[in-house]
Parts: C-alpha cells; structure tokens; sequence
C-alpha cells in the first residue's frame, strides 16, 4: 500500500514535469529502466550498497537512461529518485507513470488471458464490445494460458472479470466439499 502510494506520488510529479510531446517517450524509457532493474544483478548491486555514493549511482543510472534514449528530463528525476532512496520503487513508478499517460490520451489497458489464442475476428469482437462498454478506446493485451482450460480473464485495471472453466470448476468444488 505504501509502495503503491509513494510510486503513484512520483509518478504524478514527473508527469507534471514532462511536455505533452515527450510523455510516451518518457513511459517507454521509465519501463527500459525497471525492466534492467529487474533484470540486471549488477545493477541491483550498484544501486543497494552503501559502498556506492549517490553520486555513482546517479551516474550510472544518467548514463543508463541515456543509452535507452531517455528524455533528459529522466536523468533529474532518477537523480531525485536515488538522493531520497526511492529507486526499489521504480517498476511501480514506471506502471503508475503509463496509467497517467493512458488516462490524459483516454485509453484504458486491459489483459486479456484465454486458454487458446483468439482468432483476429474474436480479438476485433472483444475490442468493439469492450470498447462500447469502456465508453473509451481500449489498449489490448492478448495472452495465452492453458491451465485455464476455456472462457476468458479479463483485467482492467485492478478488476478481474474471470470466466474461465478451471475457475467455475474451482467454484463448484468449494460448493460441493462445503455440504
């Protein structure tokens, strides 16, 4: 809860910050950043240990964001980021940053899981149909899971609308041991 609202302070103050022109620039190079987080040991290690001062690690972090093609603008917000020791924040700061990004161009993401993949004309379907429910214009993600079994999972935002067979099976035999 905490990390959420820290992420969604920060994220709020850089999007204030950035022009209208760089916003889906500075989303990209915000989810470059947290995914070589994510991934990156070393770079886990520069940016946790006290050996580095904040110096280094801001540099790596300028030098980072700017092989990614990241605004300049990053490399002051990283630079912020570190000196009040917010950069495990980071992933969640990118996620709020591209939910501010998808509100101001009136998007709404959504994932979408099924057991197989979904024929283009099913995937257009569901996209006019969510579309018309939305009110707004959909950004869709398509996944595929098996251990679904058939139906659909449906995410926008933090609500799930499942309705899948593993699930309503799942249900019945809650329903079933109950009695």
């Amino acid at each position: 809860m905490i990390k959420t609202a820290v992420a969604r302070r920060y994220a709020k103050a850089l999007f204030g910050l950035v022009d209208a022109g760089q916003i889906e620039a500075t989303r990209k190079g915000l989810s470059a950043l947290a995914e070589a987080m994510l991934n990156s040991a070393q770079l886990k290690h520069v940016l946790a240990s006290p050996a580095f001062t904040l110096a280094d690690k801001r540099d790596v972090l300028a030098s980072l964001s700017q092989r990614l093609g990241c605004p300049p603008i990053i490399s002051q917000f990283l630079a912020q980021v570190i000196k009040k020791n917010r950069v495990g924040f980071l992933a969640e700061i990118a996620e709020e940053f591209a939910r501010l990004a998808d509100q101001q161009q009136g998007t709404q993401p959504v994932d979408v899981s099924s057991a197989s993949p979904l024929t283009p004309a099913d995937q257009d379907q569901l996209r006019s149909r969510l579309r018309e429910v939305l009110r707004r214009d959909v950004d869709l993600t398509f996944h595929t899971e098996p251990r679904l079994l058939a139906g659909l999972q449906i995410r926008i935002g933090s609500t799930l609308f499942d309705s899948t067979v593993r699930t309503r099976l799942s249900a019945m035999r809650i329903l079933v041991t109950k009695e």
